[in-house]
């Protein structure tokens, strides 16, 4: 069984992920870490995120692995736990646009692949339902107001101790936002037969409840 889980940044996709499968006993797949996992790579080999050539070819000497220990997910790059160093605002802004580069997302699509035949799995990140996993029996896709996906944001980035303006954290979520639903690889796009979920005025309980409800239905 595969839940896939898409939707913008600040709607509460990571959230809702892990409490779902806290609950449903699944394993929680963020796929989005494994982006940040290459941009944490790319920053640590000082090369430049826009030169697509060279990051395609750091992909050969590089090795990514999760693991799930007591539930929760670990990335490893070559070996090394880097999971507590991949929610740098650098990590996330070099992910946005490492992903859009076509050799970084079909070299990350067979690892994606591989974790969700390990049993069953709630992943969550872009493109899960269109692309990683299209066969998916459920797929939601998540929205919210501007307004409350900043907010939600910057909530996060205080919590994290990497504070900043409202400001800037709405400048750089519209940013994101527009490369992420332009780019001409894998933009932000709904699958077909995904279950929109508005989530403004939902708490994350709330829209897991939505959720369990249309599996258990088969709705």
């Amino acid at each position: 069984m595969i839940i896939a889980i898409d939707g913008p940044a600040g709607v509460g996709k990571s959230t809702v992920a892990r409490l779902l499968a806290a609950r449903l006993g699944y394993l929680y797949l963020d796929t989005g870490a494994l982006y940040r996992a290459v941009a944490w790579k790319t920053l640590q080999s000082g090369i430049r995120p826009t030169d697509h050539e060279s990051v395609t070819a750091l992909l050969t000497t590089t090795l990514i692995h999760m693991q799930f220990r007591n539930g929760a997910m670990q990335v490893l790059v070559d070996g090394s736990d880097v999971t507590g160093e991949l929610r740098t605002p650098e990590v996330t802004a070099t992910s946005s646009i490492v992903s859009a580069i076509p050799a970084v997302r079909e070299w990350l699509l067979p690892i994606q692949r591989q974790i969700g035949q390990s049993g069953s799995v709630v992943a969550e990140g872009r493109d899960v339902g269109t692309k990683v996993f299209p066969t998916a029996p459920y797929k939601f896709f998540l929205e919210a107001d501007a307004e409350v996906r900043v907010a939600r944001r910057h909530r996060e980035l205080v919590t994290a101790g990497r504070g900043g303006t409202v400001e800037t954290t709405s400048s750089d979520l519209s940013d994101r936002d527009r490369r992420d639903r332009t780019r001409s690889v894998a933009p932000l796009i709904p699958a077909d037969d995904a279950r929109f979920i508005d989530t403004s005025t939902l708490s994350p309980d709330q829209v897991v409840e939505q959720m369990i409800a249309a599996v258990s239905t088969g709705s």
